[in-house]
């Protein structure tokens, strides 16, 4: 498949060859004493298995992956929104996504948590003090969620992270400094907290 701007994701021959991955699950052709290509991926089956006998359902999928590689389609317009009264709904199915993600640093992550182990001895929210080991135990070692005071999408590229750019917070004072926008500061998340305790 090629885009506008001339990338190429597979030549002919890769294509063939993906092609021939399928082939060995083809009963009208292994019906013949042909194997095709034996060496592929799990994946392959899955695939063949929600698509062989669904030829439309295949094009839409495949029109609505293009779509979104081309930039044509908004990705949000395949999102369902909430409907009231659905009590149950079909859930499972494999889909492709396709997106960007901002590039992160596992090991200055890892430093942060060193810094506040040694430090306090423990990963507590900055914002709330909540700590996953003191509400869970052995367990819930090393939990924490680690945020980027600075939002990622407005570095400039080669923009180079400090350990004081990064806060610890629990998974629910993570979800609420981004629930709005501007992003709520960790100093703000832990004043809303404050506030609603008087």
């Amino acid at each position: 498949m090629q885009l506008d701007d001339k990338r190429t994701f597979r030549n002919p021959a890769g294509v063939y060859m993906k092609m021939m991955n399928f082939r060995r699950f083809d009963p009208t052709y292994t019906a013949q004493g042909r194997v095709g290509l034996r060496r592929g991926n799990r994946d392959e089956g899955v695939v063949w298995r929600l698509f062989a006998n669904d030829p439309q359902r295949l094009t839409e999928v495949s029109q609505a992956i293009r779509g979104c590689i081309s930039g044509r389609d908004d990705a949000s317009a395949y999102l369902a929104e909430d409907e009231p009264g659905i009590q149950d709904a079909e859930e499972g199915r494999i889909l492709t996504r396709v997106y960007r993600q901002r590039e992160r640093s596992r090991k200055l992550v890892e430093q942060v948590k060193a810094m506040a182990l040694k430090q306090s001895g423990r990963l507590a929210c900055a914002a709330c003090g909540f700590d996953f080991i003191d509400a869970y135990g052995p367990s819930a070692s090393g939990i924490i969620d680690v945020h980027h005071t600075k939002p990622l999408h407005t570095l400039v590229e080669g923009h180079r992270t400090s350990v004081h750019d990064l806060a610890l917070l629990c998974a629910n004072c993570h979800r609420v400094v981004h629930a709005s926008r501007p992003w709520l500061s960790v100093e703000e998340v832990s004043a809303l907290r404050t506030a609603r305790r008087k």
